[in-house]
């Protein structure tokens, strides 16, 4: 049994459109990155992949550098848009706060937030410098990242949940992600994350993977 897409966080969510003056140009730099992980399938919509459901999402932060810990707003694609074919602001929405103990999140936009939304808010809690996140599904990297000796979660600790907000962290102190920029999720089929300061560094990280996949791939024959 499939939970893609299941958001496990108690969600104080306010309906209201985002700002387009505010969020636009933002919002472009996800969209075009996620159009190229959209034509490399690894955000999208399949009836044959994950019980149906939408995978994959994208992020960018939006406050201040020097924003606390639990309180580094994002913008976020909202949940199940993995099958939208054209993004736009309507689409997204921002988390302003998150927390780890209480399993809570605190947004606001048109849509809620992606049900990994509590994984993204630890990605941007590892450093001031990270500014964008790129959560893809892809099977090519997953299956190798023993192989392409990419750092990798417990298999034990479940997609969107506070375990796995903490298991960032230890992950990010006792392997060389902060330089790697990019992640297996053990226990999340297909999962893959990639982040950087800039859209470009996460997606040409994310990207460089997906080759050298390939790469072990054509060798093995």
């Amino acid at each position: 049994m499939y939970d893609e897409g299941v958001i496990k966080f108690e969600a104080a969510h306010e309906l209201r459109p985002l700002e387009r003056a505010r969020y636009v140009d933002t919002a472009c730099k996800l969209v075009a990155w996620r159009e190229i992980m959209a034509k490399t399938q690894l955000v999208g919509q399949d009836p044959a992949r994950y019980g149906g459901a939408g995978y994959g999402n994208v992020s960018a932060r939006v406050g201040p550098p020097s924003a606390g810990q639990g309180r580094r707003a994002f913008v976020v694609t909202g949940t199940q848009t993995g099958g939208t074919a054209h993004l736009t602001l309507d689409e997204f929405c921002v988390v302003e706060r998150y927390d780890y103990a209480r399993n809570t999140v605190r947004s606001y936009g048109s849509i809620l937030p992606s049900s990994e939304s509590m994984t993204h808010g630890a990605i941007y809690d590892l450093s001031p410098h990270v500014r964008f996140v790129l959560h893809a599904h892809t099977p090519t990297i997953w299956r190798r990242a023993r192989d392409l000796r990419l750092p990798t979660t417990d298999a034990a600790v479940p997609y969107g949940t506070p375990e796995m907000a903490r298991e960032v962290g230890r992950l990010y102190r006792a392997s060389a992600l902060a330089e790697r920029r990019v992640f297996a999720m053990g226990g999340h089929e297909d999962g893959i994350i990639a982040f950087g300061h800039t859209a470009e560094a996460a997606g040409h990280a994310l990207v460089g993977e997906l080759a050298r996949a390939y790469e072990l791939e054509c060798r093995d024959g």
